[in-house]
């Protein structure tokens, strides 16, 4: 705990990272940690997941209402419409392409989006009506997977794909990254994690996202924040390192000594452990019950791994209560829908992007900033500036 000062100078106790401590009232999502649920609106995450396009669910939590296939087809066209990047964008992604040095795609997917904001002129969303927010932060979030394709085929020396109008985000984001429409399964084991991923609650990223629009600032300034914040390792960045485990790992005798000795040194179990779970994450018994579809060497060591990690961080870890994350499994299910490894952040983006989308639209109804306090605990002062600096 440290001690933050109120306005009036009661100090009150604050945990570190904020944790549990609520900032805000939401109508979006909402995580049960101890009872391992989370929820979108009224309706369970992962049955979402199971039964739901991703246009439905994105629907969902911008509209407020879960509208049938039939009747998604003004609002999969907008998308749609807003997925396909304009001449002038277009033409500049091939230098930006080449001109990155390690071709990181969260940076270069960082660099795209600042160039297209630059290029839209999107008013702040001080300045906007509330359909004019909207058709803001459809048009930036449903951006994330043609650029994210388009640079990753450019940066391979490959022509970039354009959106098809007859597929739908989850298999339009396949077909603009291989260049071939991909099988049913693929797309629908893409899709149950992208729908799990969406939104979770007041998540490192997300708040940054509605730090940004608390400002009244233009949308595109809010996903730029909280694409800063998703890259990192320990947000999401960390997908890939979860197969860098089974790598490393590499056979089930190794297993016991690899764990013991990462523990020993003070290391994470990468895929392993959640700041708000304290029982089974519903993500990854979802994507572990979405691997399983594919009978694979990859997907049984994987299940080899997880069952006999979980047991030894029981042991070595007494009370900590770490189990399998939705990066373990998420990780499987992007490597056998052909997902190259160095993507998998991006793609975690492409589907949280929606999310930050309802996130901003809410934040930006509230006039108030968001602008807490720190306790300061450095030397006392004021102290005379020493004369020999003068």
């Amino acid at each position: 705990m440290r001690l933050v000062d109120r306005m009036d100078n009661t100090p009150i106790e604050v945990p570190r990272g904020l944790t549990n401590v609520v900032v805000t009232e939401t109508e979006l999502s909402d995580v049960r940690g101890q009872e391992g649920f989370f929820h979108y609106r009224q309706y369970s995450a992962t049955d979402l997941a199971r039964q739901c396009t991703i246009e439905q669910v994105w629907g969902l939590l911008l509209d407020g209402e879960l509208l049938a296939p039939g009747h998604m087809h003004p609002f999969s066209d907008s998308v749609r419409s807003a997925s396909a990047l304009s001449s002038s964008l277009s033409s500049h992604l091939p230098g930006l392409a080449r001109s990155a040095s390690d071709g990181d795609p969260i940076a270069l997917l960082k660099t795209a989006l600042a160039l297209d904001g630059a290029q839209r002129k999107t008013p702040p969303l001080y300045d906007q009506e509330p359909g004019e927010r909207r058709d803001a932060v459809i048009a930036v979030a449903a951006e994330f997977p043609t650029l994210t394709a388009a640079l990753w085929r450019l940066r391979r020396g490959l022509p970039a794909v354009a959106p098809r109008g007859d597929l739908g985000y989850v298999a339009d984001y396949l077909f603009m990254l291989t260049g071939s429409e991909a099988a049913d399964e693929h797309v629908a084991a893409l899709s149950a994690y992208l729908v799990a991923a969406i939104d979770h609650g007041f998540n490192a990223s997300t708040f940054t996202a509605r730090v940004i629009a608390s400002t009244g600032a233009d949308a595109t300034s809010c996903f730029l924040g909280a694409l800063g914040a998703l890259s990192g390792p320990l947000h999401g960045g960390a997908p890939s390192r979860a197969l860098e485990t089974l790598d490393a790992i590499g056979h089930p005798d190794n297993i016991d000594a690899w764990v013991t000795a990462q523990i020993s040194d003070g290391k994470r179990i990468m895929g392993f452990g959640h700041p708000v779970y304290r029982t089974e994450d519903p993500r990854s018994a979802l994507m572990k019950e979405v691997a399983l579809r594919f009978d694979s060497p990859r997907v049984r060591f994987a299940v080899q791994v997880e069952e006999r990690v979980t047991g030894l961080l029981a042991e070595l870890k007494p009370g900590r209560h770490l189990h399998a994350n939705v990066e373990w499994y998420a990780a499987i299910v992007m490597e056998i829908c052909g997902i190259p490894p160095e993507l998998f952040t991006s793609t975690f983006a492409c589907a949280r992007a929606l999310g930050w989308a309802a996130n901003i639209l809410e934040q930006a109804r509230d006039p108030k900033i968001i602008r807490p306090s720190a306790r300061y605990v450095g030397e006392p002062a004021p102290v005379p500036i020493p004369a020999g600096v003068l």
